[in-house]
């Protein structure tokens, strides 16, 4: 099956990243979220990140429009009728999630994909609200999705070879490189990154060193782009101690248990980056 017409449910980060890789590779794209003012800000960072491309010649103009108008802004699912996929980007709850699968299974073609955006959710799960478990499956892009090149692919326990070959497929079609990962708490690369990222807190809790001084570390030391801990903001901790409760809620094992710092800095509202204050304080 060919993939020209793609749901896109929630018009955040993630969800106006992936719409505009989609709508950039000459894909039709519904952009769908709660209320027109999400939507409709999902848009402008769109075409703000296109005008980027543009200035750094990396696109036309005319490709900018042109990309911009395979893009309707949606609050319902009308239009979705007929596309071949969804992709989910909501929020980290996998009853949502269920909610907004077992929604798309109901309006949309028998034969379309289902897809989830999750970084540590269960696709298997999520399929089980369905009635075409075989035809659901994980895309986890990566922040900032136009930029990054890597798309972890997921299987849930149902999911057929041949909706892995189709979203394969596509991903290349989006300039990406897919990995094949099968269904566990975390997958590959958040289940990585995220205890690197908890050490990293453990580390600082302990007085090892400063924030600046760890990160330094793991950046000249071991060629990282940037620190843990500047990662962690960047991610949102409230981000980062969701994957870790998970990952110690589905593996049972306390190597996974969230730092007590971590928890701290979630209750207390500093988030990192999007809140002004993390690990470091920003000037929003």
């Amino acid at each position: 099956m060919e993939i020209k017409k793609v749901l896109v449910l929630g018009a955040g980060t993630m969800g106006n990243g992936i719409a505009h890789v989609c709508a950039q590779a000459g894909l039709e794209v519904l952009l769908k979220d709660i209320s027109d003012e999400f939507v409709q800000r999902g848009i402008s960072a769109i075409e703000k990140n296109l005008g980027r491309m543009v200035k750094k010649e990396k696109i036309t103009e005319n490709d900018k429009q042109a990309a911009l108008g395979r893009i309707k802004a949606v609050t319902t699912y009308d239009g979705a009728e007929d596309a071949q996929l969804m992709v989910e980007a909501v929020n980290e709850n996998i009853e949502l999630k269920k909610k907004v699968f077992k929604d798309c299974d109901a309006v949309m073609p028998a034969d379309a994909i289902l897809a989830t955006n999750t970084s540590s959710q269960s696709i298997t799960q999520v399929a089980a609200a369905t009635g075409r478990p075989d035809r659901v499956i994980g895309m986890h892009f990566f922040n900032p999705v136009p930029m990054m090149k890597l798309i972890e692919i997921i299987r849930g326990y149902d999911t057929s070879d041949e909706t892995y070959k189709t979203i394969e497929a596509l991903s290349v079609k989006l300039g990406k490189t897919p990995i094949e990962i099968n269904d566990f708490p975390g997958f590959a690369t958040s289940r990585l990154i995220m205890i690197m990222i908890n050490e990293a807190v453990f580390a600082l809790w302990e007085g090892v060193g400063d924030a600046e001084s760890i990160d330094t570390g793991m950046k000249l030391g071991m060629n990282h782009p940037m620190g843990p801990l500047t990662l962690a903001d960047f991610i949102g901790l409230d981000v980062c101690l969701n994957v870790m409760e998970r990952l110690t809620t589905g593996y049972g094992d306390p190597k996974y248990r969230p730092c007590p710092l971590l928890k701290k800095m979630v209750d207390a509202g500093h988030l990192g980056r999007k809140s002004g204050r993390g690990f470091y304080t920003y000037d929003n």
